[in-house]
């Protein structure tokens, strides 16, 4: 069976709502992408090549051909993301490796400078706690 390592950084990442797809991968680990790339969000995240502002934060699995091919549809790869390969670095270890990753170099949404998705989302929260909290005030 051949298997492939993906690098994931947005819904597919544990605790986010596409994870339930990565079942059956095996999780490899933390990482970030060792080149720097700009992560743009508007509900979904976005790494576009474009532009250089920081490494990419996410995890990386190892997946075999069926699941590669159903991540594909589900990032309609080629026609809206498309999977590159790039250069990824393991956060514990700090081992190089080659993963495919999902670009889009039309991006929408802001700028996430720091790379982080889980941090943009964590941020949308508290908007949203604070719009709740702020309505329930007045």
């Amino acid at each position: 069976m051949q298997t492939h390592l993906v690098f994931v950084y947005g819904t597919l990442r544990q605790g986010f709502s596409n994870h339930g797809l990565m079942h059956g991968a095996r999780f490899l680990g933390a990482a970030r992408t060792k080149e720097s790339f700009a992560l743009y969000c508007e509900t979904i995240p976005y790494v576009c090549t474009k532009t250089r502002v920081s490494p990419i934060i996410g995890e990386v699995y190892e997946v075999d051909s069926a699941l590669l091919a159903a991540l594909d549809r589900l990032e309609e790869h080629p026609r809206w993301y498309e999977r590159r390969p790039a250069r990824i670095l393991l956060n514990d270890s700090g081992q190089e490796m080659t993963a495919w990753c999902y670009f889009n170099d039309h991006p929408r949404g802001v700028l996430v400078p720091c790379g982080d998705f889980a941090d943009a989302a964590r941020a949308s929260d508290r908007d949203v706690a604070r719009v709740v909290a702020k309505g329930a005030g007045g």
